[in-house]
């Protein structure tokens, strides 16, 4: 299992200037090396930039399951990983989360972005992502000079770097899980062939049911990557290549009982569903039938859970000519998919229409309706005879199952630029100019449909079919094949390409003790597509439709969903913001500096703005130019300390910025303080980092109430620490995650406890090519509650959640050639 990597605040060297103009330096230096958001290489303490690396030296200790574990390791980010390796929530120093996803961070591989966008619905960017032998180390660069350097990135930017072949040898990897089912197997190899030409290669396969009881095999699939590099004087060119075809779970919420106050809830599994390990997955509800994005009928298997495909070639290269050092960048993926999963509402989101667990009105009619009986499993057809004491919980689920078809993501990018120094006065000036190119294709369809299920774990949840008299409500448990609960909206389609030209450039002069920097960076954004669907004015949301072909129309066939493509809705607006930062660094001594910096930064606004009264569904132009982007003002200051022992990074920010989405139109505004720190002596070490934030809702146009309150699921407090002892066959140490309280809802009526999660791992090396390894994740089995979909406690006491993974320990048997 991998794992993330412990965060090594040692002499990392950063600048002022663009992201990744150097060749990433070899696996065993990379502690001593910052290659993200950076022109020229630095030392730490002379660059007014906050940086973190997780060293590939420690990637296999700690047990993450997700890319999204990783990244809860470094200062100033927030993870809210719920497993299944993707839909991860992912912020930087109190910017918001509104609607999942990363949105003012760009995650990268290799230096160029995964997605262009981190928050596409049902396709953020950490789902197309996988960590494994192949990863040589992680880098992030956080705050407002991030922003001039990539686009969409005004928050910061993380980099998962591969190895390269640097030194020749090869690692396999097989890897079980002791206490749920996992079997995976790693493996990579590199090495020089000549002394200019190098190779890399690995990947991995897994197969299991993973950390929640499903009942199938939802974890299946793997990945290879590929790269040679033939190096030459004063620079190298570089091939890549990447095959992904993985599937996954993800955590959809779940019934959870919840009593005392809103200030001082108390959680609870429900019976017969523990919300820490159960899922609303299960093997007795096998597919959900439905019409497809061409309107006709299929089956989609609930196995297939999260499927994402990617198939990716790119190069790089970098040289010099006449002082200049010029370095190019250029990746095209071909990114596909799908992902279903059933999606249980709350009974306690006032705003809704309706709502799901049975004290709901639609409910309260099923469970008072003359029959219900199983619709599915090896009970299909037999009538529950005492619906009131149902798996000792009595509770229904109706489900709007969120089928969605990732027809293409496809991503296109070219970055290249230049870069010189010249000697002026008493110091050194670095002057770096350059072009950044992308196209960023979504289309995708939406076609959900609403079931009904009974509230069970371990994989054993039955879909339910409903009888008033002589009338059954529901065919096979579908009570529609739409979207009912929301008004039968969101039976949709989007083509949509978002294309990118950005201009930058930086200028660096340090002489003395003093280093002042500047940066720019000016977005074009062109976007052009057709929307289709139900959502749109005047458009046919459902028909009757034999959809199971049996000859006969049941009540839930004459609600059938349709993508209308009779009434087409144009995307056609273009957009521009300018970004810049500028910065100041005093190295007051060896061991000591501090540095200030003032930036503003951008984030287009992609798909979430669609399907909404933002955009014209006559024109395609903006109806409202503002949530073309958001921007992003940050202010941030601090202290640096090195010694030989100790290392101490200190910031203070300050962050101003808005939403635009399907639901919101808001602004924003935070302040904190950043802590990285590392002591070692000996064979003991102890890293790690803590986040103090106070963030607030500064306006909202749509609803004023909101005004002054804390943004939801924004803690406090967020801190990460590391201790382990070393020697020379043995390893052990634990990694702490940890986060204080957080809201519910903007409306701040109800609370998310805090808790801590223990992560612990034992290694042990009888040889010098030989490792044992042991991890534990969530040691300590914590209630971790990363979403709760409810603003208040209902008067049934039931609301819907997602949690953090269970307790899961794996073991692993690693040999080194």
């Amino acid at each position: 299992m991998l794992a993330s990597a412990c965060i090594l605040p040692s002499p990392a060297l950063a600048s002022e200037g663009d992201a990744n103009t150097d060749s990433p330096p070899p696996h065993e230096a990379r502690v001593n090396q910052m290659t993200t958001g950076v022109a020229r290489a630095r030392d730490r303490l002379d660059s007014a930039t906050s940086t973190s690396t997780l060293t590939g030296d420690e990637i296999e200790k700690f047990g993450a399951r997700s890319v999204a574990e990783i990244f809860r390791n470094i200062p100033g980010m927030r993870a809210g990983s719920t497993g299944g390796e993707g839909f991860a929530n992912i912020s930087i120093r109190g910017l918001p989360i509104a609607l999942g996803g990363a949105k003012f961070l760009q995650i990268q591989e290799n230096g160029l972005p995964t997605l262009e966008f981190g928050d596409i619905a049902f396709a953020t960017a950490d789902q197309f992502l996988r960590a494994d032998l192949n990863l040589a180390g992680v880098q992030a660069i956080r705050g407002g000079s991030a922003s001039t350097f990539a686009s969409n990135s005004s928050g910061g930017i993380v980099n998962l770097i591969d190895k390269t072949g640097d030194v020749a040898g090869g690692t396999v990897q097989i890897s079980t899980g002791l206490d749920y089912d996992s079997k995976r197997i790693d493996f990579e190899y590199g090495s020089p062939i000549t002394d200019t030409l190098r190779f890399h290669v690995g990947g991995f396969y897994r197969k299991g049911e993973g950390p929640r009881a499903t009942g199938f095999d939802g974890f299946k699939g793997g990945q290879v990557k590929f790269n040679m590099t033939k190096d030459f004087a004063g620079g190298y060119v570089r091939i890549y290549a990447k095959l992904l075809d993985d599937q996954t779970v993800p955590t959809p919420y779940a019934p959870v009982l919840v009593s005392g106050s809103g200030s001082d809830p108390d959680y609870s599994n429900v019976p017969g569903l523990n919300v820490r390990k159960d899922s609303l997955f299960s093997r007795y509800i096998p597919a959900n039938l439905t019409l497809d994005d061409a309107n006709q009928p299929a089956n989609h298997a609930y196995s297939d859970a999260t499927h994402s495909k990617v198939k990716s070639i790119g190069f790089e290269t970098k040289f010099e000519v006449e002082g200049w050092r010029i370095n190019d960048k250029f990746r095209f993926s071909d990114i596909s998919g799908h992902t279903i999963q059933p999606y249980t509402l709350s009974n306690a989101m006032a705003a809704l229409p309706i709502q799901s667990i049975n004290s709901a009105p639609v409910l309260m009619a099923m469970l008072q309706a003359s029959s219900l009986q199983y619709a599915t499993g090896p009970n299909a057809g037999q009538v529950i005879t005492d619906p009131a004491s149902l798996n000792g919980n009595g509770l229904l689920a109706l489900h709007t199952d969120q089928d969605v078809a990732l027809n293409s993501l496809n991503n296109m990018t070219n970055d290249i630029r230049a870069s010189k120094v010249w000697d002026l006065g008493s110091g050194k000036l670095t002057f770096t100019a350059g072009f950044y190119k992308s196209s960023q294709d979504i289309d995708t369809a939406w076609t959900w449909t609403t079931t009904v299920s009974d509230v069970l774990g371990g994989g054993k949840a039955h879909l339910i079919d409903v009888f008033a008299g002589p009338y059954q409500l529901t065919q096979n448990g579908t009570l529609a094949y739409n979207a009912a609960l929301i008004g039968n909206y969101r039976r949709d389609r989007y083509d949509v390409n978002y294309d990118i030209n950005a201009p930058y450039g930086s200028l660096n002069y340090m002489f003395g003790k003093l280093a002042l920097g500047a940066s720019v960076r000016y977005d074009m954004g062109r976007v052009r597509g057709t929307l289709y669907g139900s959502s749109l004015p005047g458009s046919t949301a459902s028909t009757t439709f034999d959809i199971n072909r049996d000859g006969v129309i049941s009540i839930p066939e004459t609600n059938v969903g349709i993508i209308d493509y009779t009434n087409p809705a144009p995307v056609h607006y273009n957009y521009d913001y300018l970004s810049y930062s500028v910065s100041a660094n005093y190295r007051m001594s060896e061991n000591f500096s501090l540095f200030g910096r003032y930036s503003k930064g951008g984030r287009a606004n992609a798909d979430r703005i669609l399907f909404a009264n933002y955009v014209s569904p006559v024109t395609g132009e903006l109806l409202v130019p503002e949530a073309a982007y958001d921007p992003v003002k940050q202010a941030e200051g601090g202290f640096k300390y090195r010694g030989d022992n100790l290392e101490v990074y200190v910031t203070g920010f300050w962050a101003k910025t808005g939403e635009h989405n399907i639901e919101l139109d808001r602004s924003y505004r935070a302040y904190g303080a950043e802590l990285e720190a590392g002591y070692h002596r000996g064979i003991f070490s102890v890293y790690g980092g803590a986040t103090w934030t106070q963030a607030e809702i500064t306006a909202d146009a749509l609803d004023p109430t909101k005004i002054g309150n804390t943004p939801k699921q924004q803690a406090d407090l967020i801190f990460q620490v590391t201790p382990q002892v070393e020697v020379e066959s043995f390893t052990i140490g634990a990694n702490f995650y940890g986060t204080t309280s957080s809201y519910t809802g903007d409306s701040n009526q109800l609370k998310m406890p805090g808790y801590v999660v223990t992560n612990a791992f034992v290694q042990y090396r009888p040889t010098d090519r030989v490792t044992v390894m042991l991890n534990a994740n969530n040691l300590f089995d914590v209630l971790g509650l990363v979403e709760v979909d409810a603003d208040f406690i209902p008067s049934s006491g039931v609301v819907t959640a997602r949690t953090i993974n269970p307790r899961t320990i794996s073991a692993s048997l690693r040999f080194n050639f």
